[in-house]
């Protein structure tokens, strides 16, 4: 194995393209790499080498014949276990789908591979993808790189665990109450959900998803540098008329005052010491890049996470508790009745009135980036929480809830999102979110690559443990 797994996506593509070393090579090392670490920490459960060499070497033949391989071309990427790819189980952690063969790619695996990308496994994800930890019943425990005492983060617990110990360079996430965002966190990485429409996605292999997920769920990539979270998001970005969400936004807005709103206690939630001066960090970053940075809240959350809760239960309840009873999983057994709790079982007028007031709270939002076309708010009011904690009880699941109000109240405007890792305490790590406006990633990537650039370059590590 050399060091190819080490390289950054950007870094790699280019030497790809100029033929200092082949698509070919760069997949052996990841595969060679994935067989050294991934025992320790189950972030890929499911890959097939021959396959992945087979991709490989196609890119290397466009290369021999002078066409265009792609912004990724020969880059090694992972892919989560709930999307689509043609040949292999749709599983999303569940025995239930262990047989659900898709037929066809979804559309944002398609996209990667249009681009170039080089598929080497598939991701670990929760049962039902339900938890901001990452095990189940088919696939097992996926542990954290940097410390196996925390969780990895959920859903996307494998995509952030993978990156982080450089299976990959780029993992593919899903995020519909924080399910990109967290896992970057939690691993020390960084993560992007976007605007909803930006990034084509659905599975055939499926039925059409729920209004609240139609609404609220994205999918977007995991990366070790904000480069390659940008190089990976305007590939997923590409058409397909599959997903009738997708809109064709420019992927640079018109510029915009470099001014950040500083948020450290959003809609009154409580932070840790050491979540709120990595905030302030944050902010010092980017004041000394120019940027001028205001303390103030931010428009609501917490109404916005109950609606969300509600929109995406209330449907789930039709049809998931039946599914629940089968599958059998204990972990989300649990989840769902704490979450049954919280959320109430709405009717149809209450159902109706949180569609209604959802262009409420994203107006108040979108006139609050008019002031500020950036924010800084964390990702959770807690550093990485212990790993199964929140089965642990019912009092600590109310508590993680609490923390987790950031994740959970912005996908109800459909809102992006940045994580952007920004150093550790002690070997835990610590980051900060970023918001932004309807289609204004480029902001968050500005801001994130500023912020970045302050801090130490993220290199992946051996796992701990």
């Amino acid at each position: 194995m050399s060091d190819l797994w080490r390289l950054n996506a950007t870094d790699l593509a280019a030497r790809i393209r100029s033929k200092q070393v082949s698509a070919t090579e760069a997949a052996k090392d990841a595969l060679a790499r994935l067989d050294a670490v991934n025992p320790k920490i189950n972030a890929v459960v499911d890959h097939r080498p021959a396959e992945t060499l087979a991709d490989a070497a196609r890119i290397d033949a466009m290369i021999a014949r002078g066409e265009d391989a792609g912004p990724l071309a020969g880059v090694p990427i992972t892919i989560k276990v709930n999307a689509d790819q043609r040949g292999y189980a749709t599983t999303n952690g569940l025995r239930l789908q262990k047989d659900l063969i898709a037929k066809q790619d979804n559309p944002v695996v398609a996209n990667l591979r249009k681009a170039g990308a080089v598929i080497v496994g598939r991701t670990n994800t929760p049962a039902f993808s339900l938890r901001w930890f990452t095990r189940n019943s088919l696939h097992g425990h996926t542990k954290n790189p940097r410390d196996p005492s925390i969780t990895p983060g959920g859903s996307s617990g494998g995509a952030g665990a993978a990156t982080m110990a450089g299976i990959g360079a780029i993992g593919h996430g899903t995020d519909i109450g924080g399910s990109i965002r967290y896992p970057a966190y939690a691993c020390g990485i960084h993560g992007l959900r976007p605007t909803l429409g930006r990034i084509p996605a659905w599975n055939a292999s499926g039925a059409e998803r729920h209004v609240g997920g139609q609404l609220m769920a994205v999918s977007g990539p995991l990366a070790r540098s904000i480069a390659d979270v940008k190089l990976a998001f305007g590939a997923m970005c590409a058409r397909d008329i599959r997903d009738p969400w997708w809109v064709e936004a420019a992927m640079e807005g018109p510029p915009a005052p470099k001014r950040a709103a500083l948020c450290l206690a959003p809609d009154g939630m409580k932070l840790q010491p050491e979540v709120q001066a990595a905030l302030r960090d944050a902010a010092r970053r980017l004041e000394a890049a120019g940027w001028t940075i205001e303390e103030t809240d931010t428009p609501p959350l917490r109404e916005p996470a109950q609606l969300q809760a509600m929109l995406w239960l209330a449907e789930s309840r039709r049809g998931l508790n039946s599914a629940l009873h089968q599958e059998g999983d204990p972990d989300a057994s649990f989840i769902f009745a704490q979450m049954e709790e919280l959320c109430p079982n709405p009717d149809l007028n209450s159902f109706m009135d949180a569609l209604q007031k959802r262009s409420y709270f994203l107006r108040l939002w979108m006139e609050f980036f008019e002031r500020f076309p950036v924010a800084i708010t964390p990702v959770s009011g807690e550093l990485p929480f212990r790993d199964q904690e929140d089965v642990e009880s019912p009092a600590a699941f109310r508590r993680i809830m609490e923390a987790q109000l950031t994740q959970v109240g912005l996908p109800l405007m459909g809102l992006p999102g940045l994580t952007v890792t920004t150093g550790t305490v002690g070997r835990i790590p610590v980051g900060v979110q970023l918001l932004s406006g309807r289609y204004r990633e480029d902001l968050l990537l500005q801001a994130g690559a500023t912020i970045e650039a302050a801090g130490a370059p993220i290199t992946p590590i051996d796992p701990v443990g």
